[in-house]
């Protein structure tokens, strides 16, 4: 996924061009420190405690030239007007955020506004209409079925959350003025492996099939996520 994004940063902005990022749910921080040390003016929202402390920690071990080019706040995405100017960034990010969220498309419209004109909105979510693929790839045959007509599932944390479908998304994107622009699949081939698997040998092998996959039909259209990425008009 960070590839797909370099590409479409880089057929947006100048190379070289430094950025302002906004990265709603960052986690731990791992795609927005990566921005930061690429020299992008990063802010990285998040409103779990643990999640934050694990980001400020990960910056701490950073240069001074990077820590001073990331802030990290502590808030819910939905609030984002809460805390910035709209227009206020360049590309903003949303990566395993909606699943969470029961009506995504206030905080859609929402993260739309935070974005300047030709902006770039980019997302991460559990595709739904490629739920059954893990169950089936399992064996979980009853899983299987019942996923087909549903988008909610279980995720591996053990929590129930639900899913999106591409032409919903479509649809939205369109109507908040960041139409969708690009779109790929990830975790074509490797969704079902265990967390604890061992790195293999020939990860970049891995990755550049993956990639292919992610970006090729029909392969994309069963993967597990999608990334996809909108433009404000």
């Amino acid at each position: 996924m960070a590839r797909q994004l370099d590409e479409q940063i880089a057929g947006r902005y100048p190379v070289g061009q430094r950025l302002r990022v906004l990265d709603v749910g960052m986690g731990q921080g791992t795609q927005a420190l990566r921005l930061a040390r690429l020299g992008h003016q990063v802010t990285g929202l998040e409103q779990d405690a643990t999640m934050v402390a694990a980001a400020r920690e990960a910056l701490c071990g950073e240069p001074e030239g990077i820590r001073e080019r990331m802030r990290i706040i502590e808030g819910d995405g939905r609030d984002t007007g809460v805390h910035f100017l709209p227009g206020s960034f360049d590309v903003v990010l949303c990566h395993g955020v909606l699943m969470y969220v029961e009506e995504p498309d206030p905080l859609l419209a929402g993260l739309a506004r935070m974005l300047a004109p030709g902006g770039l909105l980019s997302l991460l979510v559990r595709n739904a209409d490629a739920l059954a693929m893990r169950p089936g790839l399992s064996g979980d045959w009853a899983g299987t079925l019942g996923a087909f007509d549903t988008s909610t599932y279980r995720n591996r944390l053990g929590l129930d959350v639900r899913a999106d479908r591409l032409s919903t998304l479509t649809g939205t994107l369109a109507g908040i003025g960041a139409p969708l622009q690009a779109w790929f699949g990830v975790r074509v081939f490797t969704d079902t492996a265990a967390d604890d698997t061992e790195i293999p040998g020939d990860v970049e092998t891995l990755l550049a099939a993956e990639e292919r996959a992610g970006r090729t039909d029909p392969y994309r259209q069963v993967a597990a996520l999608l990334h996809l990425c909108g433009v404000r008009g």
